[in-house]
């Protein structure tokens, strides 16, 4: 079945074909009817001369009423790289003046296998749709990594993983996030004083232990490293082969979840960058010492504990 479209979506659309407003394709009145043809319109007129907007705007009309996926077809061709060849900028430009045309009718430009695709997706204004709840990023990456090259990369990161989330590349940015992740907490590791031995050595560690060795030293909170375990999970799929087993690929709800798991986590190594190294206690003769983190637990600094001592910076802009 066809997507339906309201009419002032077509309206619009029509002139994103036209391309009426700099810096989308402007395109003439034969141009609009070759540019159907590559959208697999069939029997397309020859242009009749009417004012291209009111001609584009009556066929998309038209090819909807006559119960065809014409109109549809149309908006991914305009969506289509093929449709800009060396124009990056015209055709990121053009991308997002789709989605804010579209996400008023429920849709957003999608992509499945290198393809754009039509999504469902709340009705709004395109700021408003993707803007993404989550815990707030309140410092900057610079106060998380002391190696201001490593601070780069980190930040480029989070650029990068926002921009796999607006165009819709969920995979992309769930494995550029658990990435991120794994490297700060990698470099803490590095450069901090703990007062719990790593578990094996450096090189060796993965995700999964970097996590666990900067909860023992209380660098991050509980519910960071308990939700960690989201990320790591949906990173993993970086390996095809993990995906297939798994049987599902992540989409903007997974994204949704894992990235304030990313912001808790550099608040919380932000808050304890200061912080003195946990000191190992000593086993209780009650479990010979089976379980060493049970000790003092209440005396060791904590994010939150030691974010109230802190003095009170300004808060940087979220990820």
């Amino acid at each position: 079945m066809s997507e339906i479209f309201d009419d002032s979506t077509l309206t619009e659309i029509a002139h994103v074909i036209c391309g009426d407003e700099s810096p989308l394709i402007y395109r003439k009145g034969y141009e609009i009817a070759a540019f159907f043809q590559r959208a697999g319109w069939d029997d397309v007129p020859e242009y009749d001369g009417t004012p291209r907007h009111k001609w584009a705007r009556e066929l998309l009309r038209e090819r909807q009423e006559d119960g065809v996926a014409d109109a549809e077809r149309a908006i991914l061709r305009l969506a289509n790289r093929i449709e800009y060849y060396n124009q990056q900028q015209v055709y990121q430009a053009t991308l997002k003046r789709l989605n804010d045309i579209l996400v008023l009718d429920g849709r957003r430009i999608g992509e499945e296998e290198g393809q754009p695709v039509l999504r469902r997706c709340e009705t709004g204004f395109e700021d408003e749709a993707r803007q993404l709840p989550r815990v707030q990023l309140k410092v900057s990456v610079s106060e998380v990594v002391s190696d201001p090259e490593l601070a780069a990369t980190v930040q480029l990161r989070l650029d990068e993983a926002r921009t796999c989330y607006e165009h819709g590349a969920y995979t992309s940015a769930v494995i550029m996030l658990g990435s991120l992740l794994e490297g700060v907490l990698a470099h803490a590791a590095q450069v901090r004083a703990a007062g719990v031995s790593m578990p094996k050595p450096l090189p060796r560690m993965g995700l999964n232990d970097f996590v666990a060795f900067a909860y023992e030293n209380r660098w991050i909170e509980h519910d960071a490293k308990l939700a960690s375990q989201l990320v790591r999970h949906y990173r993993n799929l970086v390996h095809p082969l993990a995906e297939k087993r798994t049987g599902h690929s992540p989409n903007r709800d997974t994204v949704d979840m894992c990235w304030p798991v990313v912001n808790a986590t550099l608040n919380d190594l932000a808050a304890t960058a200061a912080a003195p190294p946990v000191a190992p206690h000593p086993p209780s003769p009650a479990n010979g010492g089976r379980d060493r983190n049970s000790h003092g637990a209440a005396s060791r600094p904590t994010p939150a504990s030691v974010a109230g001592r802190r003095p009170k910076r300004s808060s940087a802009p979220g990820a």
